[in-house]
């Protein structure tokens, strides 16, 4: 017969926990009602959230959250830092939290955090906690596989949209309404991509990626819906894309709402997030105009990444002589103009590199010698010997202003072409 009376009262809230937990599974609950039952039945605050620690359901008063916060467990966004939290417990004020991975069949799903913000968590308590994990495994599998069904769904509509094979635009408003989304409205499209370098330097194997790409494209929806309920916010296969509104009245919102969701969905890149590139289009004032608004964000991700490296977002509108280059529909007639102006400087090795990047500099200073040679830190006999090599490769760039014109432009389309 056990005495301890803590062992004893924590068993009665592992049983009290049991069965509730039997209850949730017979009845088919979710997440937030796993929460309630072990928050009510243990007598601590509890968080499911993905595995990077985005909230997905919660059993937290205002004084459990401040806790967490205070204790460096939140992000500025909200996003629990999981990663911060330890299995075997981590001190919050007088107390602790910890957490348990939420696993199926070898598969990492989500993260359940316990809080006891004046006091220890029993060791009895530890073990009901890993047994509703073992449910909410359960009932994550089978949500996800039914999400799975319908995001597909979804997402093949939309690229029907863009690709303006969806139907008379009254149908697709409302086919779109079905899925709880609002089209027919002005909006700026996003595509978010993961940052191939960032995963080459991870090498992960196939489902691995396909993870992170299901928790990328789950960020998105999450967030987006706090921003608006009527978004739409879909996965291709390599890209996420998300549809902005537009208030009419007052268009630069939209680039803060823009930069809200990205900055939500960016956090503090803990909890293994990946880096990600953005791409947004111009506005598009209805649904005639989406497919021409999604392939602007595609080229504008795709030469933001180019030009200013992975993590950038880039808007189409802001892209410059870049936007008129990325019209042109053949790239190898980009390729072959940059060869025919800029000649052995177009090709693909280090000296041609180094030596475009000196003649950019060059460009930028106005052949201003003395200048461009303190911005690259060489001596100015060294300068005047490069622009000598460079007009000799050229011509008389320094001093042809429609030569320099057409060289400045071939630059640019190498950055396009990559």
């Amino acid at each position: 017969m056990i005495s301890d009376p803590e062992a004893v009262a924590a068993l009665e809230r592992a049983d009290a926990l049991h069965t509730a937990l039997t209850h949730i599974v017979l009845e088919g609950g979710d997440l937030a009602a796993i929460a309630e039952a072990v928050g009510d039945a243990l007598g601590c605050g509890v968080v499911f959230t993905s595995t990077d620690g985005r909230e997905r359901a919660a059993h937290l008063d205002e004084a459990q959250r401040a806790a967490m916060a205070g204790a460096d467990l939140l992000d500025p966004t909200g996003r629990v830092r999981v990663e911060r939290i330890d299995p075997e417990g981590t001190a919050v004020g007088k107390g602790e939290a910890l957490v348990r991975r939420v696993v199926a069949a070898g598969v990492d799903l989500a993260r359940l955090v316990a809080l006891r913000p004046d006091g220890t968590i029993h060791s009895s308590d530890v073990q009901a906690l890993e047994r509703a994990a073992i449910v909410a495994a359960l009932l994550v599998t089978r949500v996800e596989a039914i999400t799975a069904v319908e995001n597909k769904y979804r997402g093949d509509f939309l690229r029907d949209v863009f690709l303006d094979r969806a139907g008379e635009d009254e149908y697709v408003a409302e086919h779109a309404q079905a899925f709880g989304w609002h089209l027919d409205r002005p909006v700026m499209v996003v595509v978010a991509v993961l940052d191939p370098d960032a995963i080459a330097s991870l090498a992960p194997d196939p489902e691995e990626r396909r993870a992170w790409q299901d928790r990328f494209a789950h960020a998105w929806r999450q967030v987006s819906a706090t921003v608006d309920a009527t978004i739409a916010s879909v996965a291709f296969s390599r890209e996420v894309v998300t549809l902005v509104p537009v208030d009419p009245a007052d268009p630069a919102d939209a680039h803060v709402a823009v930069d809200r969701i990205i900055a939500a969905v960016r956090g503090d890149r803990g909890g293994g997030r990946i880096a990600f590139s953005a791409g947004v289009s111009r506005v598009s004032h209805g649904l005639g105009e989406l497919p021409e608004a999604f392939r602007q964000a595609q080229r504008a991700v795709e030469i933001g990444r180019r030009v200013h490296g992975g993590g950038s977002v880039t808007r189409f509108d802001q892209l410059g002589l870049h936007r008129l280059l990325a019209l042109v529909p053949d790239s190898s007639e980009l390729t072959s103009f940059a060869a025919d102006v800029l000649g052995p400087l177009a090709e693909r090795t280090p000296e041609a590199a180094d030596l475009r990047e000196t003649l950019q500099v060059l460009l930028d200073t106005n052949f201003n010698v003395a200048e461009a040679a303190r911005a690259q830190f060489f001596h100015y006999n060294t300068m005047r010997y490069r622009v000598g090599k460079l007009q000799r490769i050229l011509g008389p760039v320094a001093t042809d202003p429609h030569l320099r014109l057409d060289v400045a432009v071939a630059l640019r389309a190498l950055e396009i072409v990559g």
